[in-house]
């Protein structure tokens, strides 16, 4: 197996975190009552238990760099998530903050944040 580092993120619950990211098309590749791991090709979350996280008091994320951004964001999109800037969880549209990588967000259900950007960025 190459080297890898993979997101620890918090979950009020297991099952409801699995079934958001579902949408999105990982799968569970393990699941005890103290961690998940869900995986979508090369991409790989790993959750811990937090349940009195309040999700817009969140200051979790990670940065999720693929090849094709562009279908990524296609491919999510089709889980129909509200792009409200308020909303929690939400989809964003690309943006670019200066200097950095053109990139979008995902904000999941227990409010942590995603930066989705091209492997080249």
């Amino acid at each position: 197996m190459a080297d890898r580092i993979t997101a620890n993120l918090p979950s009020r619950d297991f099952g409801a975190t699995e079934a958001f990211y579902a949408r999105l098309g990982f799968t569970r590749q393990w699941r005890d009552e103290g961690w998940m791991i869900l995986k979508r090709g090369v991409l790989e979350l790993e959750f811990f238990p937090h349940p009195d996280l309040v999700p817009g008091e969140s200051w979790f994320s990670a940065c999720i760099r693929v090849d094709d951004v562009d279908t990524l964001h296609t491919e999510w999109q089709a889980a129909g998530l509200p792009g409200d800037h308020r909303a929690i969880p939400r989809l964003t549209g690309f943006f670019q903050p200066g200097e950095a990588p053109r990139m979008f967000a995902l904000v999941d259900a227990d409010g942590s944040l995603l930066r989705c950007m091209g492997n080249g960025g």
